[in-house]
């Protein structure tokens, strides 16, 4: 059977994750496990999948989720130019980090409620 993938997969990497998450009925810690796969078109080691894979889930973790939970961007209903919000969004977030803030939500309720203290980054 010709499957059409012949000579473009190097490798299959498979990641079993185990997590905790607290049940506040039962007032315990519940175990789960997940398997994750990964491909890969060349043969690589363990240790540069396992980098790869970790660096994709720190820009998921310090940007993308900040941008959906700390800004809404999901929720967004800017239909005309919205280019040009996420390049302010952009801007936002990296003058925050710049500026050594690691709380990105609280931040922004903070300088929504004093444009002073907006102003007084370094740099922006």
């Amino acid at each position: 059977m010709k499957t059409g993938w012949n000579g473009l997969i190097g490798c299959v990497i498979e990641v079993t994750r185990v997590k905790r998450a607290f049940d506040t009925k039962t007032k315990s810690w519940n175990k789960s496990v997940e398997v994750a796969y990964y491909v890969g078109t060349s043969l690589f080691s363990a240790i540069v999948c396992a980098n790869a894979i970790r660096e994709h889930w720190w820009i998921e973790n310090k940007n993308h989720y900040v941008r959906d939970v700390s800004m809404n961007e999901d929720w967004s209903r800017i239909r005309t130019n919205p280019d040009k919000v996420v390049i302010l969004r952009s801007i936002a977030l990296n003058a925050l980090r710049a500026n050594g803030v690691k709380n990105v939500q609280r931040t922004l309720f903070e300088n929504c409620l004093s444009l002073e203290k907006l102003l007084s980054y370094e740099k922006i």
